[in-house]
């Protein structure tokens, strides 16, 4: 079951993606590439039988929206919609720019600003049946009930509201998972649910038709403190509370890096054969809230 008690310290996890937030946008090409993706996914909703291809949400949500690039790309799309960004961490939100009130939008009207909401997502601060759209970007992997959360989704998503989210799936940072465990027995890598855990945790919420997919991205850093730098600077910290909570030893770093070091090139393209591969097990789901009284 993927209610398994807590995994995760969320005060880490706040604690870091706060700390992370000034160089955040910076540092997240991976994330963002997967936001693209997702947001791409809107352009097909104009092909879903029975919705009318001029339809447009009173009411889309960003759930760990970071800095808030998704929901400004969602006001871009959907001008007339309150857009509302979410996350748990205050600095995040302050990164959210341009901070402006009602502002024109191409001289046709008035565009409304994106709202910020610091909450965490496991108590969402809405009322019952209150969004169109819930978009979630990478964010359920720091979440130790999914069920739980999916359900939530759902208390908030009006009947036939669209559920749109991925999160990253257990072939995450596998390399770097097997470099530790040479080194010691304490957990570094976060565990994550897989594809059919996910697809379970949705239907179990009772949402419909969902559609979920999967790729691997694989990625090259000039070593494994250069790796360990990336995740810092994306607030992809060592969350778990079986974590080790002293730094990890000259001794112990050196036997992770030398056991990672015969990866090296594998999987890459020749241009990056020089680079240690890092793989990202990316997992996206769409799917779509019941009528009231459904299971």
């Amino acid at each position: 079951t993927l209610a398994r008690g807590p995994v995760f310290d969320a005060r880490q996890v706040r604690r870091a993606f706060s700390r992370a937030s000034g160089g955040y946008a910076s540092a997240a090409a991976l994330q963002r590439e997967v936001e693209a993706r997702l947001l791409e996914s809107l352009d097909f909703l104009a092909l879903v039988p029975g919705r009318d291809p001029r339809w447009s949400p009173s009411v889309a949500l960003d759930v760990g929206s970071g800095p808030g690039h998704a929901a400004q790309a969602m006001r871009g799309r959907w001008p007339k919609a309150r857009v509302v960004a979410l996350d748990l961490s205050l600095p995040m939100l302050r990164e959210l720019r341009p901070r402006e009130g009602w502002a024109l939008r191409d001289g046709l009207g008035l565009r409304r600003p994106v709202d910020r909401v610091c909450a965490d997502l496991r108590a969402l601060p809405l009322a019952d049946a209150s969004v169109d759209v819930l978009f979630s970007n990478l964010c359920l992997q720091w979440i130790d009930d999914l069920p739980a959360a999916f359900a939530g989704f759902r208390r908030v998503l009006r009947p036939g509201g669209l559920l749109l989210c991925s999160t990253f799936g257990p072939d995450t940072l596998w390399e770097l998972r097997e470099a530790f465990a040479h080194a010691d027995d304490a957990p570094h890598v976060s565990p994550f649910a897989s594809i059919a855990q996910f697809g379970d945790a949705l239907v179990h919420a009772g949402f419909r038709d969902p559609v979920l997919d999967r790729d691997m991205l694989l990625r090259g850093h000039a070593d494994l403190p250069a790796l360990m730098r990336e995740l810092r600077a994306l607030g992809a910290t060592n969350a778990l509370r079986g974590r080790r909570h002293t730094l990890t030893g000259r001794a112990r770093f050196a036997t992770a890096a030398a056991a990672y070091e015969p990866l090296r090139g594998a999987g890459l393209p020749e241009a990056q054969q020089a680079l240690l591969p890092a793989s990202w097990e990316v997992i996206t789901a769409m799917a779509w809230a019941p009528e009231p009284g459904a299971p």
